[in-house]
Protein backbone atom coordinates (compact mmCIF):
# COMPACT_ATOMS: atom_id res chain seq x y z
CA UNK A 1 0.00 0.00 0.00
CA UNK A 2 1.37 3.42 -0.96
CA UNK A 3 2.38 5.46 2.10
CA UNK A 4 1.42 9.12 2.39
CA UNK A 5 4.25 11.42 1.35
CA UNK A 6 4.75 14.14 3.98
CA UNK A 7 6.62 16.54 1.67
CA UNK A 8 4.94 19.77 0.64
CA UNK A 9 4.19 19.74 -3.10
CA UNK A 10 3.50 22.50 -5.61
CA UNK A 11 2.07 22.66 -9.13
CA UNK A 12 0.16 24.85 -11.52
CA UNK A 13 -3.53 23.95 -11.12
CA UNK A 14 -4.76 25.77 -14.23
CA UNK A 15 -3.92 24.88 -17.87
CA UNK A 16 -0.68 25.93 -19.52
CA UNK A 17 -0.99 29.00 -21.71
CA UNK A 18 -1.61 32.71 -21.30
CA UNK A 19 -4.81 33.67 -19.47
CA UNK A 20 -6.18 36.34 -17.16
CA UNK A 21 -5.44 34.25 -14.05
CA UNK A 22 -3.32 31.23 -13.20
CA UNK A 23 -3.66 29.30 -9.95
CA UNK A 24 -0.71 27.65 -8.18
CA UNK A 25 -1.48 25.04 -5.53
CA UNK A 26 0.64 23.98 -2.53
CA UNK A 27 -0.28 21.00 -0.32
CA UNK A 28 1.51 19.71 2.77
CA UNK A 29 2.31 20.63 6.36
CA UNK A 30 4.73 23.43 5.37
CA UNK A 31 2.51 25.12 2.76
CA UNK A 32 1.85 28.31 4.77
CA UNK A 33 5.44 28.44 6.06
CA UNK A 34 6.78 28.29 2.49
CA UNK A 35 4.29 30.91 1.33
CA UNK A 36 5.18 33.24 4.21
CA UNK A 37 8.83 33.33 3.10
CA UNK A 38 7.87 35.08 -0.17
CA UNK A 39 4.51 36.72 0.64
CA UNK A 40 4.13 40.26 1.93
CA UNK A 41 2.01 39.08 4.88
CA UNK A 42 2.61 36.43 7.55
CA UNK A 43 -0.43 34.11 7.38
CA UNK A 44 0.70 31.44 9.86
CA UNK A 45 -2.06 32.41 12.32
CA UNK A 46 -4.76 33.09 9.71
CA UNK A 47 -8.04 31.15 9.65
CA UNK A 48 -9.01 28.49 7.15
CA UNK A 49 -11.07 29.40 4.10
CA UNK A 50 -9.85 33.00 4.06
CA UNK A 51 -8.49 35.02 1.14
CA UNK A 52 -5.64 37.50 1.41
CA UNK A 53 -4.40 40.09 -1.08
CA UNK A 54 -0.68 40.84 -1.19
CA UNK A 55 2.56 40.62 -3.11
CA UNK A 56 4.87 37.72 -3.98
CA UNK A 57 8.46 38.94 -3.61
CA UNK A 58 11.86 37.59 -4.60
CA UNK A 59 13.88 39.45 -1.96
CA UNK A 60 13.20 43.12 -2.84
CA UNK A 61 11.75 42.43 -6.29
CA UNK A 62 7.95 42.28 -6.62
CA UNK A 63 7.04 39.30 -8.81
CA UNK A 64 3.25 39.77 -8.79
CA UNK A 65 0.24 41.01 -6.87
CA UNK A 66 -1.80 37.94 -5.95
CA UNK A 67 -4.79 36.61 -4.05
CA UNK A 68 -3.95 33.80 -1.59
CA UNK A 69 -6.59 31.37 -0.33
CA UNK A 70 -5.93 29.19 2.74
CA UNK A 71 -7.33 25.77 3.61
CA UNK A 72 -6.04 24.43 6.93
CA UNK A 73 -5.18 20.82 7.79
CA UNK A 74 -8.24 18.55 7.48
CA UNK A 75 -10.37 21.21 5.78
CA UNK A 76 -9.01 20.99 2.24
CA UNK A 77 -9.40 18.88 -0.90
CA UNK A 78 -6.31 16.83 -0.03
CA UNK A 79 -6.98 16.70 3.71
CA UNK A 80 -3.70 18.56 4.27
CA UNK A 81 -2.79 22.20 4.67
CA UNK A 82 -3.38 23.75 1.22
CA UNK A 83 -2.53 27.16 -0.20
CA UNK A 84 -3.83 28.37 -3.57
CA UNK A 85 -2.21 31.43 -5.12
CA UNK A 86 -4.11 33.26 -7.87
CA UNK A 87 -1.58 35.13 -10.03
CA UNK A 88 -1.81 37.02 -13.29
CA UNK A 89 -1.76 34.48 -16.12
CA UNK A 90 1.67 35.23 -17.58
CA UNK A 91 3.69 32.03 -18.02
CA UNK A 92 6.78 33.92 -16.86
CA UNK A 93 5.07 34.99 -13.62
CA UNK A 94 3.63 31.54 -12.90
CA UNK A 95 6.93 29.74 -13.44
CA UNK A 96 8.79 32.36 -11.39
CA UNK A 97 6.40 31.95 -8.44
CA UNK A 98 6.67 28.14 -8.62
CA UNK A 99 10.47 28.50 -8.70
CA UNK A 100 10.36 30.57 -5.49
CA UNK A 101 8.23 27.96 -3.75
CA UNK A 102 10.58 25.15 -4.82
CA UNK A 103 13.64 27.12 -3.65
CA UNK A 104 11.96 27.53 -0.27
CA UNK A 105 11.22 23.85 0.30
CA UNK A 106 8.37 22.65 -1.93
CA UNK A 107 8.72 19.72 -4.32
CA UNK A 108 7.13 19.64 -7.82
CA UNK A 109 3.97 17.55 -7.71
CA UNK A 110 3.65 14.37 -9.73
CA UNK A 111 0.61 13.72 -12.00
CA UNK A 112 -2.46 13.14 -9.83
CA UNK A 113 -0.57 13.60 -6.56
CA UNK A 114 -3.07 16.03 -5.03
CA UNK A 115 -5.95 13.61 -5.63
CA UNK A 116 -3.81 10.66 -4.49
CA UNK A 117 -3.29 12.47 -1.19
CA UNK A 118 -7.03 13.09 -0.94
CA UNK A 119 -7.55 9.32 -1.33
CA UNK A 120 -4.83 8.35 1.15
CA UNK A 121 -6.21 10.88 3.66
CA UNK A 122 -9.73 9.44 3.35
CA UNK A 123 -11.28 12.50 1.68
CA UNK A 124 -12.25 10.41 -1.38
CA UNK A 125 -12.45 6.71 -2.08
CA UNK A 126 -10.80 5.31 -5.19
CA UNK A 127 -13.87 5.37 -7.45
CA UNK A 128 -14.56 9.00 -6.43
CA UNK A 129 -10.94 9.90 -7.20
CA UNK A 130 -11.26 8.37 -10.67
CA UNK A 131 -14.48 10.34 -11.16
CA UNK A 132 -12.47 13.55 -10.61
CA UNK A 133 -10.43 12.74 -13.73
CA UNK A 134 -13.64 11.90 -15.63
CA UNK A 135 -15.19 15.21 -14.54
CA UNK A 136 -12.17 17.16 -15.80
CA UNK A 137 -12.30 15.26 -19.11
CA UNK A 138 -16.11 15.50 -19.52
CA UNK A 139 -17.03 17.17 -22.82
CA UNK A 140 -20.80 16.65 -22.85
CA UNK A 141 -23.78 17.07 -20.54
CA UNK A 142 -24.21 13.31 -20.11
CA UNK A 143 -20.52 12.74 -19.28
CA UNK A 144 -20.59 15.60 -16.78
CA UNK A 145 -23.73 14.30 -15.10
CA UNK A 146 -22.39 10.76 -14.66
CA UNK A 147 -18.97 11.91 -13.43
CA UNK A 148 -20.53 14.33 -10.94
CA UNK A 149 -22.84 11.60 -9.60
CA UNK A 150 -19.89 9.25 -9.08
CA UNK A 151 -17.67 11.93 -7.54
CA UNK A 152 -20.38 12.71 -5.01
CA UNK A 153 -20.29 9.07 -3.92
CA UNK A 154 -23.45 7.54 -5.41
CA UNK A 155 -21.62 4.58 -6.91
CA UNK A 156 -19.38 4.17 -3.85
CA UNK A 157 -22.33 4.05 -1.47
CA UNK A 158 -23.99 1.34 -3.54
CA UNK A 159 -20.81 -0.78 -3.55
CA UNK A 160 -20.22 -0.27 0.18
CA UNK A 161 -23.77 -1.36 0.98
CA UNK A 162 -23.43 -4.52 -1.13
CA UNK A 163 -20.12 -5.26 0.56
CA UNK A 164 -21.46 -4.66 4.09
CA UNK A 165 -24.41 -7.02 3.52
CA UNK A 166 -22.08 -9.69 2.18
CA UNK A 167 -19.49 -9.27 4.95
CA UNK A 168 -22.13 -10.01 7.61
CA UNK A 169 -22.96 -13.40 6.14
CA UNK A 170 -19.34 -14.11 5.22
CA UNK A 171 -18.36 -13.67 8.86
CA UNK A 172 -21.05 -16.15 9.88
CA UNK A 173 -19.77 -18.72 7.38
CA UNK A 174 -16.19 -18.12 8.54
CA UNK A 175 -17.32 -18.59 12.15
CA UNK A 176 -18.78 -21.97 11.24
CA UNK A 177 -15.33 -23.10 10.12
CA UNK A 178 -14.00 -22.47 13.63
CA UNK A 179 -16.64 -24.85 14.99
CA UNK A 180 -16.46 -27.44 12.21
CA UNK A 181 -16.28 -30.34 14.68
CA UNK A 182 -19.54 -29.28 16.37
CA UNK A 183 -21.41 -29.22 13.01
CA UNK A 184 -23.16 -25.91 13.76
CA UNK A 185 -24.70 -23.50 11.24
CA UNK A 186 -24.60 -19.79 12.02
CA UNK A 187 -25.50 -18.54 8.52
CA UNK A 188 -29.01 -19.42 7.43
CA UNK A 189 -28.51 -20.92 3.98
CA UNK A 190 -31.85 -19.77 2.55
CA UNK A 191 -31.25 -16.19 3.69
CA UNK A 192 -27.69 -16.26 2.36
CA UNK A 193 -28.89 -17.59 -0.97
CA UNK A 194 -31.55 -14.85 -1.22
CA UNK A 195 -28.98 -12.19 -0.33
CA UNK A 196 -26.47 -13.42 -2.93
CA UNK A 197 -29.15 -13.40 -5.60
CA UNK A 198 -30.24 -9.85 -4.69
CA UNK A 199 -26.63 -8.64 -4.82
CA UNK A 200 -26.17 -10.45 -8.14
CA UNK A 201 -29.20 -8.60 -9.59
CA UNK A 202 -27.80 -5.21 -8.50
CA UNK A 203 -24.31 -5.98 -9.83
CA UNK A 204 -25.70 -7.29 -13.11
CA UNK A 205 -27.61 -4.03 -13.60
CA UNK A 206 -24.39 -2.07 -13.00
CA UNK A 207 -22.48 -4.30 -15.44
CA UNK A 208 -25.21 -3.85 -18.05
CA UNK A 209 -24.96 -0.05 -17.69
CA UNK A 210 -21.36 -0.12 -18.91
CA UNK A 211 -22.39 -0.14 -22.58
CA UNK A 212 -24.26 3.14 -22.09
CA UNK A 213 -21.50 4.43 -19.82
CA UNK A 214 -18.85 3.76 -22.42
CA UNK A 215 -20.88 5.71 -24.96
CA UNK A 216 -21.25 8.62 -22.53
CA UNK A 217 -17.56 8.72 -21.66
CA UNK A 218 -15.92 8.01 -25.02
CA UNK A 219 -18.59 9.04 -27.52
CA UNK A 220 -20.27 7.03 -30.27
CA UNK A 221 -17.98 6.13 -33.17
CA UNK A 222 -19.99 6.53 -36.39
CA UNK A 223 -18.37 5.55 -39.69
CA UNK A 224 -19.65 7.08 -42.93
CA UNK A 225 -18.91 4.50 -45.63
CA UNK A 226 -19.76 4.18 -49.28
CA UNK A 227 -18.42 4.25 -52.82
CA UNK A 228 -16.27 7.15 -54.07
CA UNK A 229 -18.29 10.28 -54.87
CA UNK A 230 -21.38 9.06 -53.00
CA UNK A 231 -21.28 12.28 -50.95
CA UNK A 232 -19.61 11.06 -47.73
CA UNK A 233 -17.41 14.14 -47.24
CA UNK A 234 -20.31 16.43 -48.12
CA UNK A 235 -22.44 14.72 -45.48
CA UNK A 236 -19.67 15.03 -42.88
CA UNK A 237 -19.34 18.74 -43.61
CA UNK A 238 -23.12 19.18 -43.39
CA UNK A 239 -23.36 17.37 -40.05
CA UNK A 240 -20.46 19.34 -38.57
CA UNK A 241 -21.60 22.56 -40.22
CA UNK A 242 -18.05 23.29 -41.39
CA UNK A 243 -15.77 22.49 -44.32
CA UNK A 244 -13.85 19.70 -42.59
CA UNK A 245 -13.37 17.39 -45.56
CA UNK A 246 -12.25 18.25 -49.10
CA UNK A 247 -15.07 17.86 -51.63
CA UNK A 248 -14.42 17.54 -55.37
CA UNK A 249 -15.97 15.86 -58.38
CA UNK A 250 -12.92 13.58 -58.64
CA UNK A 251 -13.61 10.06 -57.35
CA UNK A 252 -11.31 8.93 -54.54
CA UNK A 253 -10.49 12.41 -53.16
CA UNK A 254 -10.66 11.19 -49.55
CA UNK A 255 -7.73 8.83 -49.10
CA UNK A 256 -7.37 8.89 -45.32
CA UNK A 257 -9.69 8.83 -42.35
CA UNK A 258 -11.12 12.19 -41.24
CA UNK A 259 -12.71 12.44 -37.79
CA UNK A 260 -14.58 15.09 -35.83
CA UNK A 261 -17.17 15.31 -33.07
CA UNK A 262 -20.62 16.77 -32.60
CA UNK A 263 -22.78 16.73 -29.45
CA UNK A 264 -26.46 15.86 -29.73
CA UNK A 265 -28.74 15.42 -26.71
CA UNK A 266 -25.72 15.55 -24.41
CA UNK A 267 -23.96 12.66 -26.19
CA UNK A 268 -20.76 12.93 -28.25
CA UNK A 269 -20.94 11.41 -31.74
CA UNK A 270 -17.51 10.85 -33.33
CA UNK A 271 -18.09 10.95 -37.09
CA UNK A 272 -15.47 9.25 -39.26
CA UNK A 273 -15.36 10.03 -42.97
CA UNK A 274 -13.56 7.27 -44.84
CA UNK A 275 -12.04 6.57 -48.21
CA UNK A 276 -14.52 5.30 -50.79
CA UNK A 277 -14.72 1.51 -51.00
CA UNK A 278 -13.71 0.27 -54.44
CA UNK A 279 -11.05 -1.79 -56.18
CA UNK A 280 -8.08 0.43 -57.03
CA UNK A 281 -4.48 0.09 -58.19
CA UNK A 282 -3.51 3.41 -56.56
CA UNK A 283 -1.33 2.49 -53.55
CA UNK A 284 -2.34 5.47 -51.37
CA UNK A 285 -6.03 5.04 -52.11
CA UNK A 286 -5.86 1.27 -51.45
CA UNK A 287 -4.33 1.97 -48.02
CA UNK A 288 -7.22 4.35 -47.36
CA UNK A 289 -9.72 1.63 -48.30
CA UNK A 290 -7.97 -0.75 -45.88
CA UNK A 291 -8.31 1.84 -43.09
CA UNK A 292 -11.98 2.24 -43.97
CA UNK A 293 -12.64 -1.45 -43.42
CA UNK A 294 -10.77 -1.35 -40.10
CA UNK A 295 -12.80 1.63 -38.88
CA UNK A 296 -16.05 -0.06 -39.90
CA UNK A 297 -15.17 -3.04 -37.69
CA UNK A 298 -14.53 -0.70 -34.73
CA UNK A 299 -17.63 1.48 -35.18
CA UNK A 300 -20.77 1.38 -33.04
CA UNK A 301 -22.78 2.64 -36.03
CA UNK A 302 -22.00 2.21 -39.74
CA UNK A 303 -23.75 4.69 -42.03
CA UNK A 304 -23.73 3.35 -45.58
CA UNK A 305 -24.26 6.24 -47.97
CA UNK A 306 -25.10 5.65 -51.63
CA UNK A 307 -25.90 7.82 -54.63
CA UNK A 308 -29.61 7.02 -54.88
CA UNK A 309 -29.96 8.51 -58.37
CA UNK A 310 -27.19 6.48 -60.01
CA UNK A 311 -26.62 3.19 -58.19
CA UNK A 312 -27.72 -0.07 -59.81
CA UNK A 313 -30.29 -1.94 -57.71
CA UNK A 314 -28.43 -5.26 -58.09
CA UNK A 315 -25.21 -3.68 -56.82
CA UNK A 316 -27.02 -2.08 -53.87
CA UNK A 317 -28.56 -5.41 -52.91
CA UNK A 318 -25.14 -7.11 -52.85
CA UNK A 319 -23.52 -4.32 -50.79
CA UNK A 320 -26.32 -4.07 -48.22
CA UNK A 321 -26.39 -7.83 -47.77
CA UNK A 322 -22.62 -7.90 -47.13
CA UNK A 323 -22.82 -4.96 -44.71
CA UNK A 324 -25.62 -6.56 -42.70
CA UNK A 325 -23.49 -9.67 -42.35
CA UNK A 326 -20.50 -7.56 -41.19
CA UNK A 327 -22.36 -5.51 -38.56
CA UNK A 328 -23.94 -8.65 -37.17
CA UNK A 329 -20.45 -10.00 -36.45
CA UNK A 330 -19.32 -6.79 -34.72
CA UNK A 331 -22.63 -6.18 -32.91
CA UNK A 332 -22.92 -2.70 -34.42
CA UNK A 333 -25.82 -0.87 -36.06
CA UNK A 334 -26.30 -0.29 -39.79
CA UNK A 335 -27.95 2.86 -41.11
CA UNK A 336 -28.68 3.02 -44.85
CA UNK A 337 -28.71 6.52 -46.32
CA UNK A 338 -29.99 7.39 -49.79
CA UNK A 339 -28.13 10.54 -50.78
CA UNK A 340 -29.08 12.88 -53.64
CA UNK A 341 -32.70 11.84 -53.09
CA UNK A 342 -33.85 15.17 -54.56
CA UNK A 343 -32.91 13.68 -57.97
CA UNK A 344 -35.02 10.51 -57.55
CA UNK A 345 -38.11 9.58 -59.53
CA UNK A 346 -41.19 8.63 -57.49
CA UNK A 347 -40.95 5.04 -58.72
CA UNK A 348 -37.34 4.55 -57.63
CA UNK A 349 -37.93 6.28 -54.29
CA UNK A 350 -40.89 3.99 -53.64
CA UNK A 351 -38.81 0.93 -54.56
CA UNK A 352 -35.92 1.90 -52.27
CA UNK A 353 -38.31 2.70 -49.44
CA UNK A 354 -39.98 -0.70 -49.74
CA UNK A 355 -36.76 -2.72 -50.05
CA UNK A 356 -34.36 -0.93 -47.67
CA UNK A 357 -36.27 1.74 -45.72
CA UNK A 358 -33.32 4.16 -45.99
CA UNK A 359 -33.07 7.71 -44.71
CA UNK A 360 -33.57 9.94 -47.77
CA UNK A 361 -31.54 13.14 -47.78
CA UNK A 362 -29.47 15.52 -49.87
CA UNK A 363 -26.15 16.21 -48.18
CA UNK A 364 -25.33 18.98 -50.64
CA UNK A 365 -28.63 20.79 -50.09
CA UNK A 366 -28.67 19.87 -46.37
CA UNK A 367 -32.16 18.44 -46.72
CA UNK A 368 -33.55 16.03 -44.08
CA UNK A 369 -30.40 15.95 -41.93
CA UNK A 370 -32.63 16.21 -38.86
CA UNK A 371 -34.14 12.77 -39.55
CA UNK A 372 -30.65 11.24 -39.62
CA UNK A 373 -29.71 13.03 -36.38
CA UNK A 374 -32.87 11.82 -34.60
CA UNK A 375 -32.37 8.27 -35.86
CA UNK A 376 -28.78 8.13 -34.58
CA UNK A 377 -29.84 9.49 -31.17
CA UNK A 378 -32.57 6.85 -31.04
CA UNK A 379 -30.08 4.07 -31.84
CA UNK A 380 -27.88 5.09 -28.90
CA UNK A 381 -31.00 4.89 -26.72
CA UNK A 382 -29.55 6.30 -23.49
CA UNK A 383 -32.88 7.60 -22.35
CA UNK A 384 -33.03 10.09 -19.51
CA UNK A 385 -30.15 9.70 -17.06
CA UNK A 386 -31.43 10.82 -13.67
CA UNK A 387 -29.36 12.62 -11.07
CA UNK A 388 -29.36 9.50 -8.89
CA UNK A 389 -28.78 6.90 -11.61
CA UNK A 390 -25.54 4.96 -11.29
CA UNK A 391 -23.88 4.28 -14.65
CA UNK A 392 -20.54 2.50 -15.02
CA UNK A 393 -18.10 4.34 -17.30
CA UNK A 394 -14.79 2.89 -16.07
CA UNK A 395 -13.46 -0.36 -17.55
CA UNK A 396 -11.64 -1.15 -14.28
CA UNK A 397 -14.95 -1.01 -12.40
CA UNK A 398 -16.61 -3.12 -15.10
CA UNK A 399 -13.96 -5.86 -14.84
CA UNK A 400 -14.07 -5.84 -11.03
CA UNK A 401 -17.88 -6.08 -10.98
CA UNK A 402 -17.82 -8.89 -13.54
CA UNK A 403 -15.30 -10.85 -11.45
CA UNK A 404 -17.28 -10.21 -8.26
CA UNK A 405 -20.44 -11.42 -9.95
CA UNK A 406 -18.78 -14.61 -11.20
CA UNK A 407 -17.56 -15.43 -7.67
CA UNK A 408 -21.04 -14.71 -6.29
CA UNK A 409 -22.70 -17.05 -8.75
CA UNK A 410 -20.22 -19.81 -7.85
CA UNK A 411 -21.29 -19.34 -4.22
CA UNK A 412 -24.97 -19.31 -5.23
CA UNK A 413 -24.64 -22.54 -7.21
CA UNK A 414 -22.60 -24.00 -4.35
CA UNK A 415 -25.45 -23.30 -1.95
CA UNK A 416 -27.84 -25.09 -4.30
CA UNK A 417 -25.47 -28.08 -4.33
CA UNK A 418 -24.92 -27.98 -0.55
CA UNK A 419 -21.24 -27.13 -0.96
CA UNK A 420 -19.07 -27.16 2.17
CA UNK A 421 -18.61 -23.97 4.18
CA UNK A 422 -14.90 -23.57 3.40
CA UNK A 423 -15.57 -23.55 -0.38
CA UNK A 424 -18.48 -21.13 0.05
CA UNK A 425 -16.31 -18.85 2.16
CA UNK A 426 -13.58 -18.83 -0.51
CA UNK A 427 -16.01 -17.68 -3.22
CA UNK A 428 -17.57 -15.02 -0.97
CA UNK A 429 -14.11 -13.74 0.00
CA UNK A 430 -13.23 -13.52 -3.70
CA UNK A 431 -16.36 -11.47 -4.42
CA UNK A 432 -15.62 -9.15 -1.48
CA UNK A 433 -12.06 -8.72 -2.75
CA UNK A 434 -13.22 -7.53 -6.18
CA UNK A 435 -15.83 -5.17 -4.71
CA UNK A 436 -13.14 -3.75 -2.42
CA UNK A 437 -10.90 -3.11 -5.42
CA UNK A 438 -13.45 -0.63 -6.78
CA UNK A 439 -13.57 1.70 -3.77
CA UNK A 440 -9.95 1.23 -2.75
CA UNK A 441 -10.42 -0.82 0.41
CA UNK A 442 -8.09 -3.23 -1.39
CA UNK A 443 -5.29 -1.68 -3.45
CA UNK A 444 -1.78 -2.27 -4.67
CA UNK A 445 0.98 0.23 -5.41
CA UNK A 446 0.86 -0.75 -9.10
CA UNK A 447 -2.89 -0.08 -9.25
CA UNK A 448 -2.56 3.37 -7.67
CA UNK A 449 0.38 4.25 -9.90
CA UNK A 450 -1.61 3.22 -12.98
CA UNK A 451 -4.66 5.26 -11.98
CA UNK A 452 -3.06 8.49 -10.77
CA UNK A 453 -0.30 8.69 -13.35
CA UNK A 454 -3.03 9.39 -15.94
CA UNK A 455 -4.15 12.55 -14.09
CA UNK A 456 -2.91 15.98 -15.07
CA UNK A 457 -0.21 17.59 -12.93
CA UNK A 458 -1.89 19.97 -10.48
CA UNK A 459 -4.82 17.62 -9.83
Amino acid sequence: MTELNTDTIVALATPQGVGAIGVIRLSGSKSIDILSKVFSKDLRNANSHTAHFGQIKDKDRIVDEVLVTLFLDGKSYTGEEVVEVSCHGSQYILQDVIRLFVENGALPAKPGEFTLRAFLNGKLDLSQAEAVADLIASNSEAAHKVAMQQMRGGFSEQIKKLRADLIHFASMVELELDFSEEDVEFANRDELKALIWNIHVVIQALVSSFKSGNVIKNGVPVVIAGKPNAGKSTLLNALLNEEKALVTEIAGTTRDVIEDEVIWNGVVFRFIDTAGIRETEDLVESLGVKKTLEKMREAAIVCYLFDAANIETSELKTIVSALKNDVEKTNSELVIIANKSDQLSKEKRSFLEHEYDPIFLSAKEKNNLEELENHLIELVNLGKIGEQDVVITNSRHYLALTSANEALMRAYNGLSNELSGDLLAADIRQSLFHLGEITGEITTDDLLENIFSKFCIGK
